[in-house]
């Protein structure tokens, strides 16, 4: 059975040659190398965990081995996933690229429809991975589970990291001073890390641009530099008092979570899977009509301390 195709056209003329598309969530985390990137992960990695007591002593003549080495370790468990879609070439035969699938009963897939279906497709799993990548849910199919959903699991979680969502919601009139608050809450020796980020969500990150614009009430009527709302011109990653706030669009509304990027793992087994989409044509195989679109990749996230993370609008249902 074919992929349930939709084509509503009105002919007035020659195609213009352009197709259009709804607008796709962007992608930031992996485009920008937000977290780690670990490829060539076959089925699973074990990620050890060491830590000790206070190592410095009073010196003296003997060698005193005493203390503690505890060795832990979290599993990063890339999830296979897939895209199996089928189109029927005798959908275009009326509409505007019939004249690029020849003449021949034979008919081949109008190339200018296929080059953007490539396209389309391959922006399409970058935009559902960015949602994955902060709240996706193993349960669901195509989907595995995001760093929200492993930290909202996770008892080690302390408590004082778990920050809830101001009273009255996110705005730009307190989006700096909750920006403080996770910060704060961070243990020192993890926000003085040269890779520390606070990842926050679309209206999080804008709410901030616009705070900086001048509606925050401690940088006056003009913001930065006296330009207002225009002194933004785009980009995923903003300064707030010496770390990196940066956009992911795949983390929900008003929520936030922040450690470094050493900390934060994506696992694939090939970076190259998640950008090749293969076009099967069938005629050849079956004699049939039909085009497959066929993409395979594996995916997973996996955080490695917890104690190294803060959480903002997240409920942690285990402590």
């Amino acid at each position: 059975m074919s992929t349930s195709t939709s084509i509503t056209t009105t002919y007035a003329g020659e195609f213009a040659g352009k197709y259009i598309a709804a607008a796709l969530l962007p992608a930031p985390t992996l485009a920008n190398n937000l977290i780690t990137i670990k490829p060539n992960v076959k089925f699973k990695e074990v990620m050890k965990r060491l830590t000790t007591d206070k190592l410095l002593g009073n010196a003296s003549c003997d060698f005193d081995p005493t203390g503690t080495v505890t060795l832990t370790e979290r599993i990063l468990q890339p999830k296979e996933l897939q895209v199996n879609r089928q189109l029927c070439k005798s959908t275009f035969r009326n509409d505007w690229d019939a004249i690029e699938m020849g003449y021949s009963a034979f008919d081949v897939m109008p190339k200018s429809f296929t080059d953007f279906l490539l396209a389309q497709y391959a922006e399409k799993v970058a935009s559902e991975n960015e949602v994955n990548i902060w709240r996706g849910v193993e349960s669901n199919a195509g989907e595995f589970d995001g760093f929200s959903t492993l930290l909202s699991l996770d008892a080690a979680l302390p408590a004082a990291q778990e920050l809830a969502l101001v009273g009255g919601g996110l705005l730009s009139t307190n989006v700096i001073a909750e920006l403080g608050k996770i910060l704060d809450a961070t243990p020192i020796a993890v926000s003085s890390q040269d890779d520390y980020h606070i990842y926050v969500s679309t209206n999080f990150f804008r709410l901030y641009v616009r705070a900086l614009g001048g509606y925050a009430t401690n940088l006056g009527a003009n913001g930065i530099d006296g330009k207002g709302s225009m002194w933004f011109n785009g980009g995923a990653v903003l300064p707030f008092e010496g770390v990196k706030i940066a956009h992911c669009p795949g983390l929900a509304s008003s929520t936030a979570i922040a450690s470094t990027k050493s900390n934060m793992f994506f696992g694939t087994g090939l970076l190259a899977d998640t950008q090749e989409v293969r076009v099967i044509d069938q005629a050849e195989i079956d004699g049939s009509q039909n085009v497959r679109i066929v993409m395979r990749l594996t995916a997973g996230v996996q955080y490695g301390i917890v104690e190294d993370v803060v959480t903002y609008n997240i409920t942690n249902s285990a402590n």
